[in-house]
């Protein structure tokens, strides 16, 4: 049985940037962005290999050493009508805040879990901020994850520590 190498997967990326809590895969398609995925610490540095890779590498470069700074890069359309109406709610909490799946879906006219799977099907994280929607009782999910100890709870956490939001370590 052959194992796959550390970089196995890696060629659908456009570039891979190491950030704190492991990588961050860039995917590109049509001049968008088309999507933005956490990688583990076991995935290395990918050279950009287009225009709007390399500046999507420096806007997430500059977020990993200031938590205000302000993502402009240019998306690919993605999600219902529904998914987005929930991600320009999210792209609306500001950096040191949070708010909860509940608090979303309220405003929304909805049910929290479904705030929580559009939060799932994020395309964009860090860009449109998901991290910064949490359950009442704690830090809920992310990415679809629910493991304590798994690698995406843990993301989850180092983004609000680096983002100043206490409580949720």
């Amino acid at each position: 049985m052959t194992t796959p190498s550390p970089q196995s997967g890696s060629e659908i990326f456009a570039a891979i940037v190491p950030a704190p809590f492991g990588a961050v895969g860039i995917r590109i398609a049509d001049g968008r962005l088309r999507e933005l995925v956490y990688l583990p610490p076991h995935y290395h540095e990918k050279a950009p290999q287009d225009h709007l890779a390399e500046q999507a590498a420096r806007q997430l470069e500059r977020y990993f050493t200031e938590p205000d700074f302000r993502f402009d890069l240019p998306l690919a359309p993605a999600g219902t009508d529904f998914q987005r109406r929930v991600w320009a709610a999210i792209g609306a909490i500001p950096r040191g805040a949070v708010r909860t799946y509940g608090d979303l879906a309220r405003e929304l006219r909805s049910a929290p879990r479904a705030v929580g799977q559009a939060c799932g099907a994020n395309w964009f994280p860090l860009v449109v901020p998901c991290h910064r929607v949490t359950a009442a009782g704690g830090l809920g999910g992310f990415a679809n994850q629910d493991d304590e100890t798994g690698f995406h709870l843990g993301v989850k956490r180092w983004l609000l520590a680096h983002e100043r939001v206490d409580g949720y370590r």
